[in-house]
């Protein structure tokens, strides 16, 4: 019985929502995901480059969009760092919404054009996106492919061993 219990109330802990502060801890991935310490935090709605994706300019050249979008998030993530945990993802990763110097990470992604909207798990950032891809902004610059497209084309790429 003291078994079950114990196993109910880390269920029920797990469930809740979970504020993590930074202070100084602090390590960027990549533009949709951090370390706070030990924990790695996935930012909820949000679909960035990956690190080593390319992308295309308006004038056609290629750039490494995924470092610069690393590089938008490394620029926001400040040391008053404060992320909320909606859920842990199959990966084990705290998936959230991070806020810094009051901006609300996750959005500010999306309207600078360096996240997409990960309409899959939520609409929220829709008009965020919408704005960015009107002002031309980050990778709506030019051409690109859909983060979560790369992934699976890079997974069936890739050599396996």
């Amino acid at each position: 019985m003291k078994k079950l219990k114990t196993l109910f109330c880390a269920a029920v802990l797990a469930a809740l929502p979970m504020n993590l502060s930074a202070a100084g801890r602090i390590k960027v991935v990549d533009g949709d995901s951090l370390f706070i310490g030990s924990r790695e935090i996935r930012l909820s709605g949000i679909d960035a480059p990956e690190y080593h994706q390319l992308c295309f300019d308006k004038d056609g050249f290629k750039y490494e969009c995924g470092k610069e979008a690393r590089k938008a998030l490394a620029r926001l993530a400040g040391p008053d760092l404060k992320c909320r945990t909606l859920v842990r993802d199959k990966y084990k990763r705290d998936v959230a919404v991070c806020e810094s110097n009051g901006i609300d990470l996750n959005r500010k992604m999306v309207e600078t054009g360096w996240a997409v909207a990960y309409k899959r798990y939520t609409d929220e950032y829709d008009a965020a996106e919408k704005r960015a891809r009107k002002k031309r902004l980050g990778i709506w610059q030019g051409k690109f492919m859909k983060p979560e497209l790369y992934r699976i084309l890079r997974k069936k790429t890739q050599p396996r061993h």
